[in-house]
């Protein structure tokens, strides 16, 4: 929820804004990268080119279906990228789709 509203206020944020719940077998590669492997202008906003060049590699590189990242907003949390191209993708399944539970009080 951090993450949104960071980007968002309660009379911007789209009626049609959902929560996906998705399921990631076990089995799938995941890369974990911890704040030292990021570039040192990971927390910079606007989003720098560098945090750009790195999720470009992670799919070009193509050897892991999923990337464990640390979020810039909520410090201990983590952001989970779902490489489109890797050839894991067809296995990751959406299990549940529902409107995002936002508390309004996360907007005052």
């Amino acid at each position: 929820m951090a993450e949104v509203a960071v980007h968002f206020t309660l009379a911007t944020l789209p009626d049609d804004y959902m929560m996906i719940t998705i399921h990631i077998p076990d089995d799938i590669a995941i890369k974990e990268i911890s704040e030292t492997d990021l570039p040192p202008d990971w927390k910079e906003f606007p989003h720098p080119a560098s945090t750009q060049k790195f999720g470009d590699d992670f799919v070009l590189e193509n050897k892991f279906g999923v990337l464990l990242i640390p979020s810039v907003v909520t410090k201990g949390d983590h952001n989970v990228l779902i490489n489109p191209n890797h050839i894991d993708f067809g296995r990751v399944k959406i299990t549940e789709i529902e409107k995002f539970p936002f508390d309004n009080r996360i907007f005052k």
